[in-house]
């Protein structure tokens, strides 16, 4: 048996934005804070948001967000909500905006340090309707945090953990994809890549959620036939909204559970913070693809042809080369020392990787010597 949650209000579609004073009004938000990156307040697309608040430019924002959140930036966020008297939060940004701020949602009203609150420390009960409600706004196609209940952050001890609970899940999610027309090619393919990691994982799962293969085919469907037009023409709004659609899929599909390629990228995330996570998503998914085409769920089912289905491939086509492909052709790095990521992190990046709350859903479970195979193909 299956528990099927989809449980938040979604505005999808151009000018969405527009709506976002309504919702704060109707989940009681009065004073929020904003909690975005620099990035984007560069880029102007903080202060087309702000534009549509009552309190406009004054309302209370905090830009610190690292491109991997770290708990450092929690404490800092959380130190200006109480500053300024908030008593809720709008993230502006890609997934990691939008995980910082569920971090500051449960650190800014539970007590300890973050990692009491980890998925793999049995934190996701200690999570409690205490939360400070959160609207998420993505400037990104990529994570689908805003649909999702969970957030990944670096915590104080050094690991990239992840934290899971309905109460984490945005009071409403924006999701207008003229905030990505300005969106640079590189970081539109590599979020966009990870949005497509996103449904191929999900749907490569062994865990039975029909609805979740539906919105995962037609997620990969959507974003494998924009991807590049979206990174060739970033004016191209039919591209963004498809792009946002995929993002939003994936996360409403990845409940189901993901995979290798995110423990992987979690754990490789952790060692080395510089990194963008989809981008190694991007890297990873060839050989987990590979790896788990040979899982006895995905074989009983067809899976990987379904995949090559939901991409249009010609006939005798492998899903895992038409990846590799597609990375090339958007100019993604093409294994992992192009990224300047050595064997020298195998054993640490396994490690974590062993340990990682998407290990278990994976539809073959790996050992360490497959993690070990997997980190060389990908290399």
């Amino acid at each position: 048996m299956s528990a099927i949650f989809y449980l938040t209000q979604i505005e999808l579609g151009h000018e969405a934005v527009a709506t976002l004073p309504a919702h704060a009004g109707r989940v009681g938000m009065r004073r929020p804070l904003v909690v975005t990156d620099k990035g984007v307040r560069a880029a102007g697309v903080l202060d087309t948001v702000l534009a549509t608040l009552p309190g406009g430019a004054q309302t209370p924002v905090y830009d610190g967000t690292p491109s991997n959140p770290t708990e450092v930036a929690v404490r800092a966020a959380v130190e200006a909500l109480r500053q300024h008297g908030c008593d809720g939060l709008i993230a502006v940004g890609g997934g990691s905006a939008i995980d910082l701020a569920k971090g500051v949602a449960i650190a800014a009203t539970h007590d300890g340090p973050l990692r009491h609150y980890a998925t793999i420390e049995g934190g996701s009960p200690r999570i409690t309707e205490r939360v400070l409600p959160l609207i998420a706004v993505p400037t990104t196609a990529g994570t689908g945090s805003e649909v999702a209940r969970g957030a990944i952050l670096i915590v104080d001890d050094g690991r990239k953990l992840g934290f899971h609970s309905w109460h984490l899940l945005p009071k409403a999610a924006i999701c207008d994809p003229l905030l990505t027309l300005g969106l640079p090619p590189k970081l539109t393919a590599a979020t966009g890549m990870d949005a497509i990691a996103h449904c191929i994982e999900t749907f490569l799962s062994a865990a039975f959620n029909p609805p979740a293969d539906g919105i995962a085919l037609e997620g990969l469907r959507r974003g494998w036939a924009a991807i590049e037009r979206a990174t060739r023409d970033g004016s191209d709004r039919d591209a963004r909204l498809d792009m946002m659609c995929a993002s939003m899929h994936g996360a409403m599909a990845f409940q189901k559970g993901l995979g290798c390629v995110h423990s992987l990228s979690h754990s490789l995330g952790g060692v080395d913070p510089r990194l963008h996570h989809g981008t190694l998503n991007a890297v990873f998914l060839p050989a987990v693809v590979r790896f788990n085409a040979e899982a006895d769920s995905v074989r009983r089912d067809g899976r990987v042809a379904r995949l090559a289905q939901a991409m249009s491939l010609p006939d005798g086509e492998h899903p895992a080369d038409a990846i590799v492909a597609m990375n090339r052709r958007l100019g993604l790095p093409s294994g992992l020392s192009e990224l300047g990521v050595g064997a020298d992190l195998d054993d640490r990046v396994i490690a974590g990787a062993m340990k990682d709350h998407c290990h278990a859903t994976n539809p073959r479970l790996a050992s360490e010597a497959d993690y070990r195979a997997m980190l060389a193909a990908s290399r």
